[in-house]
């Protein structure tokens, strides 16, 4: 397991595991840098949101990838709300071994889902290493092309006409699905249009890419793809709008 993997787990573990406010001094460094919409900057304020969680908070992960100094957690939060919340969360880890910076997006949990798989299951554990870079380059170009560049033609050169599990609540399982859930979003006023590539975190054969558009509103879009034998088979998300005002100047991205 990688340095900066082994810090994450390890700090969120006890800041979200445990509700220890005192593992800020441990893992946080001194200018935590903050992009979420739910803590103001700076190690004090994850304190005061540490030590505010409620009595039935849990964090429940569903997988966690690390590319460098960044890593990024997918998971459930319990409690934070009425309902629970799906999210990724990315942290960079400094060179001294603390969480220098850290962005976030969540949603809510669907239970019944179009594909009927929930927003987090599926294949969790890096099997490929090796394959991190040559997936990084086809996601990157996926995402430059496709996602950015609205070029749905050339689609079927990085997605598999075969085999495509979607985890997005509102479209179905393959190519299929997903074109039927574009139309229906369209339809609504919410065509997918993504303006801004922000980070690309790969590890094996998961690569997240977060960026910024709009989804009828500016959004925050994440966006979690398994590659197998060079094609995307898998695909999970979080869509979040982007909120008016932020608790620090730091910007969403």
């Amino acid at each position: 397991m990688s340095n900066a993997k082994n810090t994450v787990l390890s700090a969120t573990g006890e800041l979200f595991g445990r509700k220890d406010p005192s593992a800020v001094d441990r893992w946080v460094a001194a200018d935590y840098r903050q992009h979420s919409s739910l803590a103001a900057d700076g190690p004090e304020a994850l304190r005061g949101l540490v030590a505010g969680l409620p009595e039935g908070f849990r964090y429940e992960g569903a997988r966690v990838i690390a590319d460098g100094d960044l890593v990024a957690l997918h998971g459930t939060y319990h409690g934070f709300g009425p309902e629970p919340l799906v999210a990724f969360d990315i942290f960079r880890v400094d060179a001294d071994g603390r969480l220098a910076e850290h962005w976030d997006a969540l949603t809510p949990a669907v239970g019944d889902t179009a594909s009927g798989r929930s927003q987090t299951d599926g294949p969790a554990q890096v099997t490929a290493p090796e394959a991190t870079e040559a997936n990084r380059a086809l996601v990157a170009e996926f995402a430059r092309r496709v996602l950015v560049g609205a070029d749905y033609s050339v689609l079927t050169d990085y997605i598999s006409t075969e085999s495509y599990h979607q985890h997005n609540p509102e479209a179905a399982d393959g190519l299929a699905g997903f074109g039927a859930a574009a139309a229906t979003w369209a339809e609504q006023g919410r065509s997918l249009r993504y303006q801004t590539v922000h980070r690309i975190i790969a590890e094996g054969e998961f690569v997240l890419v977060q960026s910024e558009g709009e989804f009828g509103v500016p959004v925050a879009y994440y966006d979690l793809f398994r590659v197998a034998d060079g094609k995307i088979v898998e695909h999970w998300d979080v869509i979040a709008p982007v909120p008016a005002e932020l608790p620090h100047a730091n910007g969403l991205f």
